[in-house]
């Protein structure tokens, strides 16, 4: 049987969604409002874990809890890194059509994931320790962080597993399915959170092991879900289970994407050692706000995402119109929404930090907050632009150009953060946000009309 006719007849490929036909904007709309959804619930347990463990444990554990918050999303990190190796790779060839050859990416991507997190669960409980102190933890929160973050370390193979299969349907076009596994685990945690701290008064461990319950509960559903859809597909042939050149494929974007992600998270904990410097009060009041902060970036994030997905089926197909016709939709979108979603922060500010803790009891740490959000909001849409535009030379493969964007903004916002910090106080460390996202957008602006990666492709 020869190559074409197996191209031809690879067939029985339901539920996915093709993006390489249809009106690009319509597509990117439909496909992503569902994503921004699910980060959207996925924040927002995020968000009611420091909630509850501010108002009903109080400033001490809302301390604690953003004391350790650096370190999981360090672990988030190079979750999401690796999901976008394996989300890229499959979607070049879910546009191209080889669906054989996408089976053999999918378990390829699955394995390999497994491995990778049970690794990094052995190493988290070894450098536990010694990290909380590097970051000059204070030493009246030190106990509580160091145990919220061993119960999070726990659930690392959940994680993985979780954000794998996610990424692995957004491949595919499918952002739905993501969703009601983000919405149930997202209000399954809430729930154990309010049973567990208000109801058991188990304290910091009753903020996190709901977390862990729901994640792997989602995991496993959400996994089993994604293997029993894939077996659906029929192909002619038999496929590989483990296929060293995909995993080499996958590696060229998740393994600069890791690095990046990491790297993010890394400078955060840099910043987050500074920020501890100056007192739980100050620790406290930018937990709170940077919860918020990171609702809204995580969010900008996952519409790039989905951009990356739109761009890497239509590199696939190499239809390159389509591409830059999806970008200028999207940024056109974003930049409008999140024009209005930060004059709703900049108005409501002071009640969105109140949220996390008693007012008549945290006035500091309101101001400290509120501080934060009114410095790093005038410049989201900065951080759309950026973000959205990465998003393409992520999705064609171009990962030299998008790693310097990204570590031009990291590597300027920590060390403007130790620079500022000397002539203004803590509030110096919010002011090098905006500069490293500015010079980073200027970079992606820059490659983006370069236009290297539309030679980048990489199947």
């Amino acid at each position: 049987m020869n190559t074409c006719t197996v191209d031809k007849n690879e067939l029985k490929v339901k539920s996915l969604n093709d993006m390489t036909v249809g009106s690009p904007f319509k597509i990117l709309w439909n496909f992503s409002i569902p994503m921004l959804i699910s980060v959207m619930f996925q924040q927002l347990y995020s968000i009611i874990d420091s909630i509850i463990a501010g108002k009903y444990i109080g400033v001490d554990a809302l301390a604690a809890v953003g004391a350790s918050y650096p370190i999981t999303v360090l672990f988030i990190a190079v979750a999401t890194g690796a999901s976008i190796g394996c989300s890229v790779v499959v979607s070049q060839i879910f546009g191209a059509k080889k669906y054989t050859k996408m089976k053999s990416a999918i378990s390829t991507a699955i394995i390999s994931i497994i491995v990778l997190s049970i690794i990094l669960t052995i190493i988290g409980f070894i450098i536990c320790n010694p990290i909380m102190s590097l970051m000059n933890t204070p030493k009246n929160i030190l106990s509580n962080s160091e145990l919220f973050l061993r119960i999070y370390i726990l659930g690392v193979s959940f994680l993985f597993t979780y954000n794998t299969a996610n990424a692995i349907f957004n491949a595919l076009g499918d952002s739905k399915t993501p969703l009601y596994f983000l919405m149930f685990s997202s209000l399954f945690n809430i729930v154990l959170d309010i049973v567990f701290v208000v109801v058991l008064h188990m304290g910091i461990a009753g903020v996190a092991w709901p977390t862990f319950i729901a994640q792997g509960i989602s995991s496993i559903l959400a996994m089993g879900c994604l293997i029993y859809r894939i077996r659906k597909i029929e192909v002619i042939g038999k496929y590989k289970r483990f296929d060293i050149e995909l995993l080499k494929h996958m590696s060229t974007i998740a393994i600069p994407s890791i690095m990046q992600q990491s790297f993010i998270s890394v400078g955060q904990l840099c910043v987050q050692g500074l920020i501890n410097s100056y007192g739980d009060i100050v620790v406290a009041g930018y937990s709170a706000a940077f919860r918020i902060n990171t609702f809204i970036i995580t969010s900008i994030t996952t519409m790039s995402s989905a951009l990356s997905t739109f761009t890497a089926q239509n590199m696939g197909a190499k239809k390159l119109k389509r591409v830059r016709k999806g970008y200028k939709s999207l940024l056109v979108m974003m930049l409008i929404l999140y024009s209005i979603v930060s004059l709703i922060i900049l108005i409501f500010g002071k009640n969105l930090i109140s949220l996390f803790v008693d007012v008549s009891k945290g006035k500091m740490v309101i101001n400290v907050g509120l501080a934060f959000l009114c410095t790093v909001t005038p410049f989201y849409v900065v951080v759309v632009i950026k973000t959205i535009t990465d998003g393409v030379l992520r999705g064609a493969g171009d990962m030299k150009e998008f790693m310097t964007t990204t570590f031009m903004d990291l590597f300027l916002r920590v060390i403007f953060s130790f620079v500022l910090a000397k002539i203004l106080g803590y509030a110096g460390i919010w002011w090098a946000f905006p500069v490293g996202w500015t010079i980073g957008c200027i970079f992606s602006v820059y490659y983006y009309f370069k236009g290297k990666w539309k030679s980048s492709f990489l199947l």
